[in-house]
C-alpha cells in the first residue's frame, strides 16, 4: 500500500480493521514506550560503567520512537499480516524504536555485546548490515531484543528494535531517506550509484577514524605515567 492509498483511508471513513489499530493505539503506544524505556535506561547504564572503567563513552547519543498507527496499518497490510491487534507484537517487531549512535565501528559491537549479555533480555533477531551492507549502501546493526515490562498486574515481554550505527553512518542514512522522500521513493539508478559511492567512502573515513583512535589508545596505555 503507497502513501496516496493510506493518506484516502485516514482520510475517508476507516476500515473496521483500521479503527481496531486506531483504538488500540494509546495502549500500543504506552507499552512500547514503557519497553523503551527499559532498554534506554539499561544503555545509559552501560555507557556510564564502560566510561568508568575504560575513560571512553561507546555512545555519543540515543534516538528513540514508537511507530505511528498509520505507519503499523500500512506495514501489516504492505507484509499481508493478520490484522488482529492482540498478534501485532508478534508479526511486527519494530513498532518501539530505538537509533544507538556511536563514536567508532568497534564501539557498535560493544555496545551491542554488553546488551546481549544482560539475563532479562532476549535476543528476537540480529541483523549485521555493517559487515553485510544493504544494495543501497546502508549500514547499522541491528538487534531486536525481547524485554520485559511489569506492569500493575502484569508482566508482558515486548519487542525492541536497537539500531547501532556510527555518526558517519546515520549521516548518510537520514540524508538517504530526505532524497529518497524527496524523489518519492524512486531515486534514479546514477544517484543510487552515487549514494553507494559515498556510503563505501564514509565507511572508509570510519575505518580510518577507528585506527586513529586504536593508535591513540595503544598510545595512551603504554606512555609512561
Amino acid at each position: 500500500m503507497n502513501a496516496s492509498i493510506l493518506s484516502q483511508n485516514f482520510d475517508n471513513e476507516p476500515s473496521a480493521d483500521l479503527k481496531n489499530v486506531l483504538t488500540a493505539y494509546a495502549k500500543i503506544n504506552k507499552n512500547y514506550t514503557a519497553a523503551i524505556r527499559e532498554v534506554k535506561t539499561k544503555l545509559e547504564i552501560l555507557d556510564d560503567d564502560f566510561q568508568l572503567l575504560h575513560k571512553h563513552n561507546p555512545i555519543h547519543h540515543m534516538e528513540s520512537r514508537v511507530k505511528s498507527p498509520e505507519s503499523i496499518y500500512e506495514k501489516l497490510i504492505r507484509r499481508g499480516y493478520d490484522l488482529d491487534i492482540n498478534k501485532i507484537s508478534k508479526q511486527l517487531f519494530d513498532i518501539a524504536g530505538i537509533r544507538v549512535i556511536c563514536h567508532y565501528v568497534d564501539d557498535i559491537y560493544i555496545v551491542a555485546e554488553l546488551l546481549k549479555k544482560q539475563d532479562d533480555l532476549t535476543v528476537i533477531k540480529e541483523v549485521d548490515y555493517i559487515k553485510n551492507p544493504k544494495s543501497n549502501g546502508y549500514r547499522s546493526l541491528h538487534l531486536v531484543v525481547g524485554v520485559p515490562v511489569f506492569f500493575v498486574n502484569r508482566v508482558e515481554r515486548i519487542p525492541v528494535e536497537v539500531q547501532i550505527r556510527t555518526m558517519a553512518m546515520d549521516f548518510w542514512a537520514s540524508l538517504e531517506h530526505q532524497l529518497r522522500y524527496k524523489a518519492e521513493g524512486e531515486i534514479p539508478k546514477f544517484i543510487a550509484e552515487e549514494l553507494k559511492e559515498c556510503s563505501e567512502n564514509i565507511a572508509n573515513s570510519d575505518l580510518q577514524m577507528q585506527k586513529i583512535h586504536s593508535f591513540l589508545d595503544d598510545l595512551d596505555k603504554f606512555s609512561p605515567k
